[in-house]
Order: structure tokens, then sequence, then C-alpha cells
């Protein structure tokens, strides 16, 4: 392939390389040393930036290198931070779609400015200068929202609330916490846990309190009891649910809420919500 692709012009090579995917464009650079100049080049590339780059760049919180499309590329690929510091944004190296995240002071947290309550707080692996831990509360309500002309069309999209548990949580898996996404015109809901799988913990739970737990699970809406996930920077995600992006502009509203259970909950550190293609 390199071979026959040498007969042709450089920029007729990038054509054909924009034509393809960011994976494909880096194996280029690596068949051919006569092929990296045009695998390389801006008109590749630019092509597999957003179409919306200069909303997108007009929002970014810091200065970012133009040097070439490809570094460009690249820095979005690592994430940045957009919308005053509140969200970050960044592109699937392989697919080039678009992600979000929204960190805890882009969502809408009941309570959240009453001290009583939340603690807003620095965190050494957060992405964000901020999260919010959870002192002490009955009611427990999240909610994020996103436009899907943010997001990449024609795609699945992913919701999970990104978080931590503290060493003195409490009150946190007594009753399933209910989670939604809600469009114009479709609204899904589900259950989901705060606390991971403690399978000690859950015989006991079994043993001492099953009649109060089946009891107060019948309060929620029916649901998988989905648990939070462990991921690869520290953090646990729970998944809220999906959505698909169509051509429509929508506004998609994406909630956790625990507020049945009339039980004290407390050490939930949040640091946001992330929006990623799940397919």
């Amino acid at each position: 392939m390199a071979t026959s692709l040498n007969m042709l012009s450089e920029d007729c090579i990038s054509t054909i390389v924009s034509l393809t995917s960011p994976p494909d464009a880096c194996r280029l650079m690596l068949a051919s040393s006569s092929l990296r100049s045009a695998a390389e080049s801006d008109i590749v590339w630019a092509g597999f930036l957003p179409s919306d780059l200069p909303q997108l760049l007009s929002r970014a919180h810091t200065q970012l290198s133009l040097s070439s499309k490809k570094d460009l590329f690249f820095q979005l690929c690592d994430s940045i931070l957009i919308d005053g510091g509140v969200s970050r944004f960044l592109l699937n190296k392989v697919s080039g779609k678009k992600s979000y995240v929204l960190s805890s002071r882009a969502l809408s947290i009941s309570l959240s400015n009453e001290p009583n309550h939340w603690t807003w707080t620095a965190h050494p692996t957060s992405r964000f200068p901020e999260v919010i831990e959870l002192k002490t509360i009955f009611n427990l309500e999240v909610e994020g929202r996103i436009s899907t002309q943010d997001l990449s069309p024609n795609t699945t999209y992913g919701a999970y609330l990104i978080i931590k548990v503290s060493d003195r949580a409490f009150g946190l898996d007594s009753i399933p916490s209910e989670t939604s996404i809600s469009k114009e015109e479709s609204l899904v809901t589900n259950t989901a846990f705060l606390y991971p799988l403690d399978d000690q913990k859950q015989q006991l739970g079994s043993l001492f309190f099953m009649n109060r737990r089946q009891m107060m699970e019948k309060r929620v809406v029916q649901g998988e009891g989905r648990r939070p996930n462990k991921r690869g920077d520290g953090w646990m995600e729970v998944e809220l649910g999906e959505f698909f992006v169509g051509e429509k502009s929508e506004m998609v509203k994406m909630n956790l809420m625990e507020v049945k259970g009339h039980q004290l909950k407390g050490g939930l550190i949040i640091e946001g919500i992330e929006i990623r293609p799940k397919y």
C-alpha cells in the first residue's frame, strides 16, 4: 500500500488519508518516511477535528498550542478545561468523537451552598480545582444538563456520576438511588447504589435488615441496582443511563436522586458527570 501511495502527490495522499481515521494516519506515518509528511499534514488532521472547533476554542480556559492540526488533535484527546474551568472537553483518540466532563460546580446539587450539608474542597486526584463532599443530608439530588448540539451526532452516549466514598461515609447503601435520563420526548429511569458491593456487609445486612431493606426498596422505581465501578484514575463511576444523539438539537437532563429513604447520608465525594460515547 505504501508503495502505491508513493506514486501520488502529497496533497492527493493527504486527501485520501483524511478519509480514514486517526489510528490509520498514525500507522501511515510509521510505514514510510516519504508518507510521513503527507500523513502529518493539516489537511489530514483538520478532518479529524470537530466541525465546531472555533466555538470550542473560544470556550477554552487556557491558551492552546495551534502549531499544527495534529498537535491540536492530541491536545484535545488529553482533555482541556472549558467554560471557566468548570467542565472538560476531550476527543476519543480512535473515533474522534466528543466527550465532556461536567464538574460538581457545573451541576445542580441540592443545598450545595449550605456549609452545614456540603463542603467544597480540593482533591489531589481530581481533574478539577475543587470537588464537593457531603457532610450530612436527608435528601440527595444531583442534576447535570448538556445539549446534544455539543455532542457527536448518530452516537449512543453514556452518562456517569464520578464519585469517591470517604472512610467515614454513612447511609449511602440503605436504599438505591433513582437515576434518570430525560430528553424532550423520553424518560428512562433506573436505580443505583452509591457504595461498592461489600460481600461481608451484604451478608450482615441480609441477616439483620432484609425486611426493612425490602420495604424501603419498594418505595423507589424498578431498576437494576447498579453498583459503582472502579476507574483507572482512582475514582469510581455510577452509570446514570444512556441516550442516543441524532440530528435534532435537544437538552439532556441526567439525574440521581435519593429522597425516599428518609435517612441521613454523608461521606460522598462528587467530582462530576462524564458524558462519553458507549459504542
